[in-house]
Parts: structure tokens; sequence; C-alpha cells
């Protein structure tokens, strides 16, 4: 299981349910490495999706407060759920994209986080567990600084050296 996140300079991710910033660039890597992917997310970041839809292309996976009932996703109501679930799927495949309290739930499960670094503030209200505060990960991959939409961003990938079983 990976997961994918945008974050700021406080490692910010979101907030009023939405992302801090719109970039174009960082968009497109989301789009590439999850399409015909299997993403795991939490009800609220199902909710922030434009019409409340899930991500087309995807098998989506959302853990879901009980009684939630939707025929256009796959709902869980427990992490035990989640963790059968998801056990159908090649774990390469699986990618966890939110929200804030469901990331820092799965984030030690992660065999690699792709992080997109903003070099900026956005303000936020949640934020991402900082992987360079996390004794099991070590950044193994940072690209050059690109421009998106007027900000400097920067593409990283943190491998887990400790994987904890789900």
């Amino acid at each position: 299981m990976k997961a994918i996140v945008a974050v700021d300079r406080k490692w910010g991710i979101g907030k009023n349910n939405d992302l801090l910033f719109s970039l174009k660039e960082d968009m497109k890597f989301f789009r590439e490495k999850t399409s015909g992917k299997v993403v795991c997310m939490g009800y609220n970041t199902l909710l922030s999706f434009p019409g409340s839809k899930p991500l087309k292309n995807r098998t989506n996976i959302v853990l879901a407060p009980q009684g939630v009932e939707r025929d256009d996703c796959t709902i869980v109501y427990s992490l035990e759920e989640l963790s059968r679930e998801l056990a159908k799927y090649e774990q390469d495949e699986v990618f966890v994209i939110g929200g804030a309290m469901f990331y820092r739930t799965m984030v030690d499960y992660c065999s690699e986080v792709y992080v997109t670094k903003v070099d900026a503030d956005g303000e936020a209200t949640v934020f991402y567990p900082n992987l360079d505060e996390k004794d099991n990960f070590e950044m193994v991959y940072a690209s050059d600084e690109i421009d998106d939409n007027g900000l400097k961003i920067k593409f990283t990938t943190y491998r887990n050296n400790a994987v904890q079983k789900f």
C-alpha cells in the first residue's frame, strides 16, 4: 500500500474540507500514479470531490460512518472491514488518498508515500504526519523544483523502512 499527498511547508494538506492549492502538475502526477488503481479514503474526502462522486478509472474504497450506503463505490465501516477489502488487491496497486485522520491512521502501513512539497504556507487546518520526523521513513527521491500555477513544487518519494502489517 502507498499514500499520495500534497503538503505545504508545514506539512499542511487542507482547510475547510478542500485542498490548499490548485496545482495542475500535481493533479497530473496524481492521475498518472492512481489511474487504474485502488484508492482508499475517508468519507469526507469522497464528499470533497466534485459532486461527491468517486474518482473515475479507479476502484474507490471508502471508510464511512455506519448507515452510509452508496452504489458507486465500495463502502466499509471499520478498519477490520477495510483490511479484508484491501486484501483482495495487489498492495502496490492500493493508494491512500486522504483525509487527514485517514492518513494518520494508515501512514505506517504504507511502504511508500509520494509527497508533493509546495514551497508555500497554505494556512492549513489539517496536516499530514511530518515524515522527516518519523524514524521509519526516509526520503529516497526528490525531483527538481518546478513551477506549478505560480508556486514552486517538488515531487518526493519517502520509503517506510518498518512497514506495519495491516
